[in-house]
């Protein structure tokens, strides 16, 4: 048995969660994280090369998000084991989903002729489309609270 092995609860009459699975959503969700604080703050890398948020940086964040949430997904399903998911865990998926296209559809809303600079105009990620974005990351953060199998930590 491998530390993580020892430290993850399970239940007497099920197996224990894949500790495989467990590690490669964290290294998912971490490069997620590390391309999405690129796309968003590229400064802090010495990647900047204009004073507004455009196209490229909406794209990579937007892509940076996509990775948190496959690589979250992957994590806490793995925390599931063999055991079948609950509905709320089912509900969280699909907030997860539905919280990310929120994220695109606000993050796009420029190129997708929806936002207040439609093309041919230079696409700006403005107050409306920042908040928009928020909106779908507090809808992703309230779907992975719902994937976390919270019987596995009453029940010892």
């Amino acid at each position: 048995m491998t530390v993580l092995e020892d430290t993850l609860p399970s239940l007497p009459d099920q197996p224990a969660p894949s500790p495989v699975r467990i590690r490669l959503g964290l290294g998912l969700t971490l490069l997620g994280f590390f391309i999405f604080v690129a796309g968003a703050k590229p400064e802090w890398f010495g990647w900047d090369r204009s004073p507004v948020i455009g196209f490229v940086q909406i794209t990579v964040f937007l892509i940076g998000l996509a990775v948190i949430c496959v690589g979250g997904y992957i994590g806490l399903v793995a925390l599931w084991g063999e055991r079948q998911r609950s509905i709320a865990a089912d509900f969280g998926l699909r907030l997860v989903s539905t919280g990310y296209l929120v994220a695109v559809f606000s993050g796009m809303a420029d190129i997708f002729g929806l936002g207040s600079h439609p093309l041919p105009g230079i696409p700006y990620f403005g107050p409306w489309q920042a908040t928009g974005v928020e909106i779908g990351l507090i809808v992703i953060c309230i779907g992975f609270f719902l994937l976390i199998p919270m019987d596995q930590h009453t029940r010892q």
